[in-house]
C-alpha cells in the first residue's frame, strides 16, 4: 500500500540545491511528488510511494545535500492520493 509523507525542512535549506538534490533522490527511490521553497526559508516536500522508500527519503532530508544545515524536519503521514505522475520542483 502506498503512502504519502509531507515534510517541512527548516535550517539552511534554500540556496544549497536542496530541491534539486531531493528530486534526484526521490526519482532514484521511485517516488512521486514535489519540493518547493517556502517564503519563511523552509523547504516543503511531499512524496508518495512505498513506505520503506519514503523512510529513506526522510532520512536523506534530515541531512540534505552538501552545504545544507538541517535544523528540524516535521513529518505528516497519510494515504497516497495518486495525484503526482513524477517528482517535480516547484
Amino acid at each position: 500500500m502506498k503512502k504519502q509523507v509531507h515534510l517541512v525542512i527548516s535550517g539552511r535549506v534554500q540556496g544549497v540545491f536542496f530541491r534539486a538534490s531531493a528530486s534526484f533522490c526521490a526519482r532514484k527511490l521511485g517516488l512521486t511528488g514535489f519540493a518547493r521553497n517556502l517564503s519563511n526559508g523552509d523547504v516543503e516536500l511531499v512524496a508518495e510511494g512505498d513506505e520503506a522508500q519514503l523512510k529513506k527519503m526522510m532520512a536523506w532530508s534530515r541531512q540534505g545535500p552538501p552545504g545544507a544545515q538541517v535544523d528540524h524536519v516535521t513529518a505528516e503521514w497519510s494515504e497516497a492520493t495518486g495525484s503526482y505522475a513524477a517528482f517535480s520542483i516547484r
